[in-house]
């Protein structure tokens, strides 16, 4: 007679290491557990709450600037390589492993305006208010770096921003106009010129590496070919434009900070209107910075404030700020997509993380499931009011709270104003003007 017997050996499902740990065998049969969507949701809304516990993103500062930073680098292949420049005419070149200087270089007289390296990263470049460019040896030890510049090249009027193009030797600045130069020769290739006011702000895009795109003073933004003679289009806003950052996954999108407390994203195929405008901010944006995945940027604003936006959201997802810091005047996201680096006028630069409550350092493989596990969790749950009100709550310092609801008080009273003038006017005279339309006045060709 032959007899079947289930059998469960030990050693197949226990750990070698600890004996307590035993493996727990289920039936996945829904009726069987009826309330599993009432013990996923506990979990989710514990998850969540330890989000916020945990949600510390101020990692450190780095000391040793004597004058506000105006301007960041970012190494393109040393995630540890940081340059600054300050309005004391100082280059500091930082070891971000160890949070020291490096080595301090006295480049110019006057605010250092705009730093560049080169895709090599065998030099870089820096520009300032004494009218002069000024190439610097790379790589970055105290020994290789000279306190000379390699050349100096010597302008017609102050340079306000500088550039790298991101395969060739060159580099495009501006300031009365937008100039190409090539980097071994002492006079610019090209200059742009579209009946404008000083230009205080340009950029290569990384993908499509021919094209750039500038801020003017007088509320344009001008993208340009190096290809072409002349700029391709300008694009008026109602304010000013501070600078732009182009996406480094789709060569078409390009985003705006301006002085009217928003974000505005463009699409270089359509410009009549933007792709989305970001809000939160409480005053001027002043720089940006996206993050390699190209799904957010931080953005740094007047406001002493940095705020994470998601590419397709209208909202940020993160606000970050110290009671020390203020005015905060530059802005970069590290290569690896884990840190924000920031710059501001108290001195100070910061360093922060990306995700406010990730843990740093390395993961053992159950952290990392139950990482992943928690995840999924609170997106599956993320509408439910009560996960939503704590995952969103933020906590800001008095004066922006109160500057927010003044602004939320200012736009709901615009906006009953023209519903009334709507409501007693003749149909069609007072038109339904979108968000994304009212801040572009117009387009050139």
């Amino acid at each position: 007679m032959k007899v079947k017997v289930l059998c469960r050996n030990p050693d197949d499902y226990v750990r070698d290491t600890k004996k307590d740990i035993q493996k727990v065998h289920r039936n996945y049969d829904p009726s069987l557990h009826p309330f599993e969507a009432p013990r996923e949701y506990v979990r989710a809304l514990n998850a969540t709450k330890l989000e916020r516990v945990f949600a510390k993103p101020f990692l450190g500062s780095l000391d040793g600037h004597t004058d506000s930073v105006q301007c960041l680098a970012k190494h393109p292949m040393s995630l540890s390589t940081l340059l600054s420049g300050s309005c004391n005419g100082e280059l500091k070149i930082w070891n971000l492993a160890n949070r020291k200087c490096s080595k301090t270089l006295t480049a110019h007289t006057g605010f250092v305006r705009g730093i560049c390296i080169d895709s090599k990263a065998s030099y870089f470049l820096s520009v300032g208010d004494d009218q002069t460019i000024k190439q610097w040896s790379l790589p970055c030890t105290e020994t290789e770096v000279e306190d000379a510049p390699i050349n100096t090249i010597i302008g017609k009027s102050i340079f306000m921003s500088i550039d790298h193009h991101w395969k060739k030797p060159l580099f495009v600045t501006s300031g009365q106009q937008v100039d190409l130069w090539d980097i071994n020769r002492a006079e610019p290739l090209k200059s742009f010129e579209w009946c404008t006011d000083s230009i205080h702000s340009v950029k290569f895009n990384p993908l499509e590496v021919s094209v750039f795109g500038s801020c003017t003073a007088e509320r344009n933004i001008i993208l340009y070919d190096i290809r072409a003679n002349t700029p391709l289009k300008k694009v008026v806003m109602s304010m000013k434009t501070n600078t732009i950052a182009w996406n480094p996954m789709e060569s078409f999108i390009f985003t705006a900070a301006n002085e009217d407390y928003n974000l505005y994203t463009f699409d270089v195929r359509r410009l009549d209107q933007p792709v989305n405008v970001h809000m939160d901010h409480v005053s001027a944006v002043v720089d940006l910075d996206y993050s390699p995945t190209g799904r957010e940027f931080a953005s740094a604003s007047f406001d002493k404030t940095i705020r994470i936006f998601e590419i397709n959201k209208g909202h940020s997802r993160e606000v970050y700020h110290t009671k020390r810091m203020q005015h905060v005047t530059c802005i970069k996201w590290s290569l690896d997509n884990r840190y924000i680096l920031s710059g501001s006028d108290e001195m100070n630069l910061r360093i922060w993380k990306a995700k406010a409550s990730e843990k740093i350092g390395k993961l053992k493989k159950r952290e990392e499931s139950a990482f992943r596990y928690n995840e999924k969790l609170k997106e599956k749950y993320r509408h439910h009011p009560q996960i939503k009100r704590i995952a969103r709550h933020r906590h800001v310092p008095k004066l922006i709270y109160k500057e927010a609801q003044t602004i939320r008080i200012q736009r709901q009273s615009l906006k009953r104003k023209l519903d009334n003038k709507r409501k007693h006017s003749k149909e069609g005279t007072v038109p339904i003007v979108s968000e994304r339309k009212k801040h572009v006045v117009g387009i050139v060709e």
